[in-house]
């Protein structure tokens, strides 16, 4: 699957490594916030003691941020995009499209589709970029 960055997009992940010390593998870059795809097993790096790390990605950008880990499979990848929410399952189906169908604890609805939609577009844009899934449904 090939992604290409834009300028913007490479010089935050170029910031984000130098900053938290973790590899940063994609960057989704919106009006209020940016969405950084994390190597797999980097999380701890990025975060960093007491959320030093990503408090301080987060000032020199001056906007609020996302991480999200990298995973193996599909619907590892969907949950970890979906996170903080409770993701007890998600099944992969391919009928033409396809697409992860996502069980949510129902306290945690809302903040797996965010304000405005914004949570589960994100988890939508990385889905279909890194482990080609169309679409994202709660059920």
């Amino acid at each position: 699957m090939a992604r290409t960055l834009s300028d913007e997009a490479r010089r935050i992940l170029g910031l984000f490594e130098d900053v938290t010390g973790a590899t940063g593998l994609d960057c989704l870059v919106y009006d209020d916030r940016v969405v950084v795809l994390v190597a797999r097993g980097d999380m701890g790096e990025a975060i960093g003691p007491g959320g030093e790390h990503v408090g301080e990605f987060e000032e020199r950008l001056g906007t609020d941020v996302k991480l999200v880990e990298d995973a193996t499979t599909p619907g590892d990848f969907v949950a970890n995009a979906l996170a903080p929410a409770a993701v007890y399952n998600v099944t992969v189906s391919e009928n033409g499209d396809t697409v992860a169908y996502v069980e949510v604890d129902e306290a945690d609805t809302g903040v797996a589709i965010g304000a405005d939609g914004r949570n589960i577009e994100a988890a939508r844009a990385l889905a279909r970029r890194h482990v080609d899934v169309d679409d994202i449904e709660l059920t």
